[in-house]
């Protein structure tokens, strides 16, 4: 009989298959005691084995390129973390195996992130993996992981880690669905950039039968168990319609009118942007240049090394709108020679810009490299920076972009509820503004944005949100400055129309996710569209808004 589950949609498509779930395995060694004489020889094996798990994930991410690759990156930097290492060895010198000093040592830190509501909470699974990878190194057994089939399935997890999703193969994993994670979470952010559906947030995905067959329609969040016949052949129908039109639908951004939304899109690095040029992005919304820091947290990249990557990246976008966001550290980004260790909530202390200011060298040379890589070259280049509070630290971005000759558009992140508050007077610092949703989603509702549990108050319809989006819009209008959105709820088609409707000038996703907003925006004019928004603001829930954005776009 059939029946029908909803958790939150984060990769568009449907996915039809028999239930597969993660491989599992209870990876608690003994806890037994070492004599005194062997604690060195075990402190070796353990960083044998740190150092050979942190490689793995390198090389991993190599293969992977693209977000997943600065993903693993940083797990490979948690793999090592100094702090824990000690804490390892300390536990060795005590009495315990190896092994057992790492479940513990790991253990130790988990229920400090978790208890502690910080937005390092967010990194939990990640956390287990690397434990769960060196333990199972050391105790010389195969790492629990993405099952072994011949034949397309559904793939069913209580969560998934970056090193597993990052080398699924779309051709075999039809699509996933997970119990935890939420809809700006590194599975949901690999998945768009995989192009495999998947619904994340399910209560109860674990008690799905193997081989049971399952309907995932990534766009709505719903999960059919056994679903009919009829449900299946209309969920293909659907999905070839939108195929249909996804091909249909080229060029530039538009509504159905000829208002003109440019999409770019959000890049990691130049491994990202063939996948950009391919899906027709306009330029680039959001340049994350962290993957160049995350080789070494120990120093910041030199000045050449960031210039060559920097072209890289400029070169492919001739004529167009590349928006570099400077270097994002702390919180869940730490680097050694930037970010304190002992702050006791990192997401609200030194963490973007703030760390930038209280560094001054480091930023003065990243803004000299992107002067130095767009010599030359006939684009576009806008720079912006991440967690502007106020005007005061417009200002003080500004003045260090002209002090550093940069010769570019200077913008600021909305990604702090007083930034979209004082819009206007960020504007009289900075040309234009850019907001990160899937962190200013966190900050208006104290959300963390990985933890499911709180995933109703990062869905990024949320009336108050999108409040916050229009007071944003407005100043930049009234300043005559853009206003463009480049968090994860760009990639929502119908939520793009809204956002257009709001007066958000351009919209910047995962490559993946282009074509559908292209295809959506072109269905609707731009009237419709700010009808849409003023339905969706005055309603109470996110739910309540989309289902009175569907009502108004239908013509109910």
């Amino acid at each position: 009989m059939e029946t029908t589950l909803r958790g939150v949609g984060v990769s568009h498509g449907v996915a039809i298959g028999e239930v597969r779930h993660m491989g599992t395995a209870v990876l608690e060694p003994p806890a037994k005691q070492i004599p005194a004489e062997e604690a060195e020889r075990e402190q070796g094996r353990a960083r044998q084995a740190v150092d050979a798990v942190a490689a793995d994930l390198m090389a991993r991410g190599n293969l992977a390129g693209g977000e997943a690759q600065a993903v693993l990156e940083a797990q490979a930097m948690m793999a090592q973390d100094p702090e824990l290492m000690a804490d390892v060895e300390r536990r060795i010198a005590v009495g315990s195996t190896a092994e057992r000093a790492v479940y513990d040592a790991f253990a130790a830190y988990r229920e400090l992130l978790a208890n502690a509501g910080e937005y390092l909470a967010g990194r939990v699974a990640d956390l287990d993996d690397v434990r769960n990878r060196i333990v199972a190194r050391l105790l010389g057994v195969p790492m629990p992981g993405v099952p072994d089939s011949d034949e397309p399935y559904v793939l069913v997890a209580r969560d998934l880690a970056p090193a597993d999703t990052a080398l699924l193969d779309p051709t075999l994993v039809l699509g996933f669905v997970t119990e935890e994670g939420g809809p700006t979470s590194h599975s949901a952010i690999l998945a768009r950039a995989l192009g495999v559906p998947a619904v994340v947030a399910l209560p109860g995905a674990g008690e799905l039968a193997e081989g049971t067959v399952i309907a995932v329609d990534g766009s709505t969040g719903e999960i059919f168990v056994d679903p009919t016949e009829d449900k299946k052949a209309q969920l293909e129908a659907s999905a070839a319609e939108r195929k249909a039109a996804l091909s249909a639908s080229t060029g530039p951004g538009a509504t159905a009118d000829g208002h003109k939304v440019p999409l770019l899109a959000n890049v990691g690095g130049p491994a990202d942007v063939p996948a950009a040029v391919e899906a027709g992005a306009e330029g680039v919304g959001l340049f994350r240049t962290e993957f160049l820091f995350l080789d070494d947290s120990k120093k910041a990249p030199s000045e050449e090394k960031q210039v060559a990557a920097y072209r890289q990246v400029l070169e492919a976008f001739p004529e167009g709108r590349v928006v570099v966001r400077v270097l994002d550290a702390g919180a869940d980004k730490p680097l050694d020679f930037l970010t304190p260790a002992d702050e006791p909530n990192p997401a609200l202390g030194v963490r973007g810009l703030r760390t930038l200011l209280d560094h001054p060298d480091v930023l003065r040379t990243q803004l000299s490299a992107l002067a130095k890589a767009a010599e030359g070259l006939p684009v576009h280049l806008e720079v912006m920076a991440p967690m502007v509070a106020d005007r005061a630290d417009a200002k003080a971005f500004a003045d260090a972009c002209r002090a550093a000759g940069l010769r570019a558009k200077f913008g600021a992140m909305v990604e702090i509820p007083s930034a979209a508050l004082r819009a206007r007077s960020i504007l009289q610092e900075v040309e234009f503004l850019s907001l990160g949703t899937n962190d200013l989603a966190q900050y208006t509702f104290a959300a963390d944005r990985q933890v499911g549990a709180v995933s109703r108050l990062q869905d990024p319809w949320q009336p108050a949100l999108l409040d916050l989006v229009a007071l944003s819009a407005e100043a930049a209008r009234a300043e005559g400055g853009s206003c463009g959105v480049c968090g994860e709820a760009a990639a929502d088609p119908l939520l793009a129309c809204v956002l257009t409707g709001l007066g958000v000038t351009s919209l910047s996703m995962g490559s993946a996710s282009i074509p559908y907003v292209r295809a959506t925006l072109a269905k609707y004019t731009l009237a419709q569209c700010e009808r849409a928004a003023a339905a969706a603001r005055a309603t109470d829930s996110a739910e309540d808004a989309r289902e009175a954005v569907r009502a108004v776009l239908s013509g109910e």
